[in-house]
């Protein structure tokens, strides 16, 4: 008789570039978690399947949607705790916590993530030199694995496995539920200033001494004459400004590439001139909303959608502050020689502890997006050598193009990593794309 709970499809990598047949369960009880677990030797948790990286796929094995797995199960308001279930949306989440002005700032950059996902990814948001990684606020997990069933995770309890699964890219097994230490907000409208910079290195020096707020820049890339060109913007919650909360609205936004792609170097160079003209522009002091500034994505996916069904490809990279005018140098002259197309360059602060898996640390956070190419791919193998000359940390759910070779020599804790996890499974049950093409 056929598994209900199973279905066979196939799956992209946001980025595109990977893509499967897999075989997905999406268990909705405690108890057909267990039996569906039972019956596969290699099992991966999917999240929303939203990773630019193959984090959830498991060719030969399972991979186990939990999104029904989405309770909101205890709020504790004197203590500002919150236990939900791993399958439960940001949006969700948020429309729950922002109604009693509590939330968790450490959030990635779409709505439709899950606490689990975020979870297993370390992630982070954009006042990420301010507030560090989701691990901040991450008080106990829940956890099953095939071997060991139910285990409770914290600091005080499985401290090994609680710091091996935060930031373990789902490999020690299913997040069941999470308890969050939450923070008061007083207000979900948002102060934005714009700055105009000149170069990365100009923007760097105002970031860095920017310790407060939500900020982060875009930057030109189009053209080494225009490079670094751009805007720093700075988020502040509105405490002057507090009104009634309102719900924020899922609106069915469409995730979809076009058939063919509409970036390229001509459209990337006439879109930028248009957005710096309008950033230009603008009151140099500005109110926007919750999602717009939390979720800067939400609402503009044709970004996505113009790289067409060939995707793109995406770099994030952690430098520590005194190679970054080195880095920046050197990037340049390789821009000259191979000349890809870059869609997108931003820069903010990071801060945080570099262990396991983890992209964190107290650097300077570099994100690119590249129309992918053969120039791009040359381009980036380029730039895995200045990551390895310079201790640069490259992400892992950002570039799944990322090898084993530059992975092994820029996550130094990554041996500790995998003697952990094997110490907890010898079996090796939870096994992903990505954790056999870095060899974890």
């Amino acid at each position: 008789m056929k598994n209900k709970n199973l279905e066979k499809k196939k799956v992209f990598s946001f980025d595109k570039t990977y893509s499967s047949i897999i075989s997905f369960a999406q268990p909705d009880k405690y108890k057909s978690l267990e039996n569906i677990s039972k019956d596969h030797r290699k099992i991966i948790n999917a999240g929303s399947n939203l990773s630019y990286s193959p984090l959830g796929f498991c060719e030969d094995g399972i991979s186990i949607d939990l999104k029904k797995f989405n309770r909101i199960i205890e709020l504790d308001k004197e203590n500002k705790t919150i236990t939900v279930e791993a399958g439960i949306t940001l949006i969700e989440f948020l429309n729950f916590t922002l109604k009693h002005d509590l939330w968790i700032p450490q959030l990635p950059g779409y709505p439709s993530i899950t606490i689990g996902g975020a979870v297993a990814s370390n992630s982070h948001g954009k006042s990420c030199g301010l507030h560090g990684a989701i691990r901040k606020s991450i008080k106990s997990i829940l956890l099953f694995h095939k071997n060991h069933g139910l285990i409770k995770l914290s600091e005080n309890e499985n401290k090994d496995i609680f710091d091996l699964t935060i930031g373990g890219l789902g490999l020690t097994g299913s997040i069941i539920n999470v308890t969050l230490n939450l923070i008061e907000i007083k207000s979900t409208r948002f102060i934005t200033k714009i700055k105009k910079v000149n170069s990365i290195e100009e923007c760097q020096k105002i970031i860095s001494k920017k310790g407060d707020s939500y900020i982060y820049s875009w930057h030109r890339a189009d053209t080494i004459k225009k490079f670094g060109e751009g805007f720093i913007f700075e988020n502040s919650i509105d405490i002057n400004n507090k009104g009634q909360f309102q719900k924020l609205s899922e609106n069915n936004y469409s995730l979809r590439p076009f058939l063919f792609p509409l970036w390229n170097r001509y459209s990337i160079k006439l879109i930028n001139k248009i957005y710096q003209y309008v950033n230009s522009n603008k009151k140099s002091v500005e109110i926007e909303d919750f999602l717009s500034v939390i979720f800067p994505f939400y609402g503009k996916e044709k970004y996505f959608n113009f790289f067409g069904q060939k995707g793109f490809l995406e770099s994030q990279l952690l430098i520590d502050e005194i190679y970054l005018q080195d880095f920046i140098n050197q990037f340049k002259t390789l821009l000259k020689i191979y000349k890809p197309i870059i869609t997108l360059l931003s820069l903010k602060n990071m801060s945080g502890e570099h262990k396991f898996l983890r992209f964190e640390g107290n650097k300077v956070c570099l994100t690119f997006d590249y129309i992918k190419s053969r120039s791009s791919i040359r381009f980036m193998y380029e730039i895995d050598r200045l990551c390895i000359k310079y201790k640069i940390i490259p992400s892992i759910i950002k570039d799944s193009r990322l090898n084993k070779e530059t992975f092994n020599k820029t996550y130094i804790y990554a041996d500790e990593f995998k003697e952990k996890l094997y110490e907890f499974d010898k079996k090796r049950t939870y096994q992903s794309e990505v954790s056999n093409r870095l060899g974890l």
